[in-house]
């Protein structure tokens, strides 16, 4: 049986692509240590690659949809999807060579693991605070947590009234209450409990 997935928005796209873009510079120890060791040629490679990974797990593209909508090679797409990342892991650590291995798409591959991590971490305690929410008779809680799936916190004031704009809370309009918080909120849980410090 085939597994369709839902196609991603290109926008969403572009986001997932400058989160694996962030988090491999992250990895490399940030932008003044790819300064120091005079790396800064990584940079369109590893924009590539951000790019080259997130088509391929997000938007499940093959390497030649990959390689057409980028407008580089298939060789290169492929190089990309294959980097080692274990090889990476210790090249960058000084323990081994980088031999054959496309650096910038192992370091997005392992930056793309680390978001996936953090992405299932955050939705499994949205699921158990949902749990609680409805053991506690707060449905309301439910009802927020379901419509900020997805959102990366920290997260702006913008992004939530987007989301949230039509709710009403115990008679009061949920616009109100996300005038009053301070921007960025840093986690579902730190939302739902200065919603409810303003009830």
């Amino acid at each position: 049986m085939e597994v369709i997935k839902a196609p991603v928005r290109e926008g969403n796209i572009d986001e997932i692509a400058e989160r694996i873009f962030q988090e491999s510079i992250r990895i490399v120890g940030g932008l003044k240590n790819l300064v120091e060791y005079r790396n800064l040629t990584w940079l369109p490679s590893l924009a590539e690659a951000a790019y080259v990974i997130a088509l391929k797990n997000e938007a499940v593209k093959t390497s030649r949809e990959i390689a057409e909508y980028l407008g580089i090679t298939e060789q290169t797409v492929k190089k990309i999807l294959s980097a080692d990342e274990e090889k990476i892991k210790e090249y960058l650590q000084g323990e081994g060579t980088k031999e054959k291995e496309h650096i910038a798409g192992g370091l997005a591959k392992l930056a793309y693991k680390a978001i996936k991590e953090k992405r299932d971490n955050l939705r499994e305690r949205i699921e158990i605070m949902e749990e609680s929410a409805k053991s506690l008779g707060v449905e309301w809680a439910v009802h927020i947590l379901k419509n900020i799936k997805g959102l990366n916190f920290p997260v702006n004031k913008d992004k939530l009234m987007e989301r949230l704009k039509a709710y009403r809370i115990m008679g009061k309009d949920i616009k109100e209450i996300l005038e009053d918080l301070e921007y960025p909120v840093k986690s579902p849980a730190e939302l739902l409990h200065e919603i409810r410090k303003r009830l």
